[in-house]
């Protein structure tokens, strides 16, 4: 089964305390102990990010590293010249915030693109968080899309049909240019996911969508004959287990 998480914002980047939509992302690893990699280029790799993503993630019983393209190697760092391989092996990979078009630029020139498609199609788990999120789509709504833009449509992988918008609510102007981009047929039908909710597709069609805020979910955005519709999706509230911290990594 093909499964990916897309996180309209939250999660070890976004949030102080320890976040239930990463302890959704890893309950879905085919493994009691999976391998999960943090791939940072969004942020141009910032340190920070990778230290939260190591101190966040050292609670539960995982296997970490990272793919980093603006840093020296570090440990956990994965080879530049086993990039696929190392890929392939994970059970999750992870896909921080930040620049979507920078960092698709980046992914191209490496070929990480094929390599997340090849580690999709071996059954690890795909998940982000923003840029993270949208990038998984054919079309996302990005504010890197062109320059002096606050949000336009952006080309993104095509694992997933349509579109898609994070920070739904949380940033005033998204959904209101999102509207606009659907509405224009700049973009696809899609989704609009807010902070603190997550959407599942398995094989490519929706599964769930949870959340870890009562006020959060996620939208279906399309345009039915000339009338625009945002249709509410069923959500599932995230409770924290009683497991949540007790377990400890290895790197």
């Amino acid at each position: 089964m093909k499964r990916i998480v897309a996180i309209g914002g939250g999660g070890f980047m976004m949030e102080d305390g320890p976040s239930l939509i990463d302890e959704y992302v890893l309950g879905l690893a085919r493994t009691a102990c999976p391998k999960v990699c943090f791939i940072s280029t969004a942020s141009g790799d910032a340190q920070k990010h990778l230290d939260k993503y190591y101190t966040d993630f050292s609670r539960f019983r995982v296997e970490l590293s990272h793919l980093a393209f603006f840093r020296k190697t570090l440990p956990g760092a994965i080879p530049f010249d086993r990039i696929d391989e190392r890929l392939r092996e994970q059970d999750v990979i992870y896909v921080g915030g930040g620049i979507t078009r920078s960092m698709l630029a980046v992914w191209r020139e490496w070929g990480v693109p094929q390599a997340l498609r090849n580690a999709l199609a071996g059954g690890t788990v795909l998940a982000g968080v923003s840029a993270g999120a949208i990038c998984w789509f054919e079309w996302g709504a990005s504010d890197s899309a062109s320059p002096g833009t606050r949000s336009g449509a952006l080309r993104c992988l095509g694992f997933l049909k349509g579109s898609c918008s994070p920070h739904w609510g949380g940033e005033v102007h998204r959904r209101r240019e999102f509207h606009a981009m659907v509405r224009r047929g700049d973009v696809p039908a899609g989704y609009g996911i807010c902070d603190g909710a997550a959407v599942l597709f398995e094989d490519a069609r929706i599964a769930e969508v949870v959340s870890n805020d009562p006020a959060a979910g996620a939208y279906r955005v399309e345009l039915l004959g000339d009338r625009l519709h945002e249709t509410p999706l069923p959500v599932r509230h995230l409770v924290r287990s009683q497991e949540s911290g007790a377990r400890r990594n290895t790197r």
